[in-house]
């Protein structure tokens, strides 16, 4: 369906912030600014076309989650020629989690043209990432896979990303903390809080609770990915990456 999308329309004051917007994203000025459009539509603003079809970014995420995998496990291979398929596995999701596509997504500025529901405060901690998924879907469909393997790399991980350094980190966070907990003393719980059902995926938000008080809360498109976002996040609040190196 996205190639009914290319129509002719004259230019707007819209259009041309969207189009100064991907150049400043992605280096290149977009071919098919409908594609680029439709990413920046959540669901939480669904948009009727006339024809039956419900305007929302929602393919182009699930397109863009696979070229974006895609893209950075190729990466990632030629890069570490001698590494096992788990090592590859880890470092593939450590980019790709969540937390982290919502933090790229944040820093690249994704969030001036992103259009939401802004009154929804548990949306605003995940819409970002999920668009950012959709730009990659719209940038292969407008530009193809060399390009936008280009993007990932040279827009999303090489300016963001020690890979070195993040291949060396420990990285089950929820392993770690129960370490600490239990050398520390602690009473911890994880639990799973609410779960956001969308046409393409759910959006789990889990929260870990030492000693009856939360730590940290976080998400992702699993149990385990909110788990482990939430075990990192609480990891950093309570200092447990400084408690280990002093232990080492």
């Amino acid at each position: 369906m996205w190639h009914l999308l290319n129509i002719t329309r004259k230019s707007s004051p819209s259009d041309k912030k969207l189009i100064n917007a991907i150049r400043t994203i992605a280096g290149f000025k977009p071919d098919n600014l409908e594609l680029y459009r439709l990413a920046t539509i959540h669901s939480s603003v669904i948009k009727e076309n006339g024809t039956g079809y419900k305007e929302n970014n929602e393919r182009l995420e699930y397109l863009g989650d696979a070229i974006l995998g895609a893209a950075v496990a190729d990466y990632l291979f030629k890069k570490f020629p001698f590494k096992s398929e788990g090592f590859l596995t880890e470092m593939r999701s450590r980019i790709v989690n969540r937390e982290s596509l919502n933090h790229l997504a944040r820093k690249i500025g994704i969030a001036t043209i992103v259009q939401y529901d802004q009154k929804n405060a548990q949306l605003q901690q995940v819409i970002l990432g999920n668009t950012l998924e959709a730009i990659v879907g719209a940038i292969y469909l407008d530009k193809g896979y060399k390009r936008t393997k280009k993007f990932v790399v040279n827009k999303l991980i090489a300016p963001n990303y020690d890979l070195d350094e993040l291949a060396s980190t420990h990285t089950n966070f929820k392993s770690r903390l129960i370490e600490w907990s239990q050398r520390e003393g602690k009473e911890i719980r994880f639990e799973i809080v609410s779960i956001m059902k969308g046409k393409v995926h759910k959006e789990f938000t889990a929260q870990v609770v030492v000693d009856n008080e939360v730590a940290g809360t976080g998400y992702g498109h699993t149990k385990k990915k909110a788990e482990q976002d939430a075990a990192f996040k609480a990891c950093e609040r309570l200092g447990v990456f400084n408690d280990a190196s002093r232990n080492a």
